[in-house]
């Protein structure tokens, strides 16, 4: 099996790394992924009454779960190679060093999949590795995934410490390979306008967009 192909020449699911670029295709597309959201509401005492007052404090981040399957039987190579690239994304990145404090942090990431486009940041990975050859080198596992939104389309101020855009500062974005005006915001007529774009479903890759 060829790297970075799924089974059958499906298109793949992959992770991105927003600040490389670099792509982790898939080698087999998931079964199944979740995404979970909760609200942020506060209670309030209300004598008398059966049920508290309650406030709406916020919204919460989109989270997202998913079990990534990996085998090279068939190859006989070592199944690692297919998740390193994956674990690195949840290593310090010096390109995310802030300037000031000198801190780094792991690079932003991004789940795409058909129109399943999500910006977000790998929170936890789980890796079961469930099959060796007989010198000992894993050849077939699992590897969990858990994501969390850092950014709303919809929201200009973005949520990653140390990326927020100066005030009064218009946000942007860069294409990566695959992306449509759509993925990129819900107002696609403001955006294609304000980037002169002709055809909103082939955006350049590395195009800065306003």
């Amino acid at each position: 099996m060829a790297l970075n192909q799924t089974k059958g020449g499906l298109t793949p699911a992959k992770i991105i790394n927003l600040t490389t670029n670099q792509e982790v295709k898939f080698m087999f597309n998931p079964f199944e992924f979740t995404l979970t959201k909760a609200n942020k509401w506060t209670e309030k005492d209300n004598t008398g009454r059966n049920i508290p007052e309650v406030e709406f404090k916020g919204g919460g981040s989109v989270a997202l779960k998913l079990t990534l399957h990996f085998d090279t039987q068939a190859e006989g190579g070592d199944v690692r190679t297919h998740t390193d690239p994956i674990w690195k994304m949840m290593m310090l990145s010096d390109a995310d060093r802030n300037d000031t404090t000198n801190k780094g942090q792991p690079p932003p990431v991004a789940f795409q999949w058909g129109r399943v486009y999500l910006k977000a940041i790998i929170t936890n990975i789980s890796q079961k590795f469930t099959l060796f050859s007989e010198m000992g080198v894993p050849l077939r596992c699992t590897v969990e995934v858990s994501l969390k939104q850092f950014a709303d389309e919809n929201d200009s101020q973005s949520q990653v410490p140390g990326q927020s855009p100066g005030a009064g500062a218009n946000p942007t974005t860069t294409v990566v390979e695959g992306q449509r005006i759509d993925h990129v915001s819900t107002n696609q007529r403001e955006v294609a306008e304000r980037n002169n774009i002709d055809d909103p479903l082939n955006l350049p890759p590395g195009q800065v967009l306003e």
